[in-house]
């Protein structure tokens, strides 16, 4: 193999190690006009952010009317009640990018009243560090299973060992 080719698949395989690593800028609702009262249920940004995985470090972005709306980053508490009046933090600009900077829940829901009382909020889960690079979905709470349990086939730490592996035998059989 000449070195042009190894040095093409040595840098696609870097880039392709850091697109799984990096931190990504998430758009609320995946369109600039997600932030609105849902018009069902099954249009809810919460439907949304559970298909979705979220990780330390990334950031989730809002594209709104800041004259007509804002987003407020409340408790859990605050959230489940649509308590406006104390919030962690509160966001008007219309462009609102928040980090994601540790792992577990985040809370939050519109400024604008009445709006979270028909829906227009939104809770996501940011996945702990050790499951960063696992590309693993986090299992369902056992209130959302029913039946026997079911024995896990493998380890994440095995499939990350795997990958490694893979990954060293494909560099090392470029040179």
């Amino acid at each position: 193999m000449d070195i042009f080719s190894r040095r093409l698949t040595s840098s696609f395989l870097f880039f392709l190690f850091l697109s799984f690593t990096e931190a990504k800028e998430i758009l609320v609702g995946g369109k600039t006009d997600a932030w609105k009262i849902p018009s069902s249920e099954s249009d809810s940004l919460n439907r949304w952010a559970e298909k979705s995985r979220f990780r330390i470090g990334d950031s989730l972005v809002w594209k709104y009317d800041g004259g007509k709306d804002s987003v407020l980053q409340v408790t859990k508490e605050a959230y489940a009640s649509c308590n406006t009046s104390n919030s962690i933090a509160e966001y008007k600009d219309g462009n609102t990018k928040v980090k994601l900077d540790r792992s577990g829940p985040f809370y939050f829901i519109s400024g604008a009243k009445g709006h979270c009382e028909q829906g227009q909020k939104l809770h996501v889960v940011v996945l702990s560090q050790k499951d960063r690079y696992t590309g693993i979905s986090p299992a369902p709470s056992p209130a959302e299973i029913e039946g026997p349990a079911i024995a896990p086939t493998s380890s994440a730490a095995g499939l990350k060992a795997g990958f490694l592996v893979t990954l060293g035998v494909v560099v090392l059989g470029l040179f």
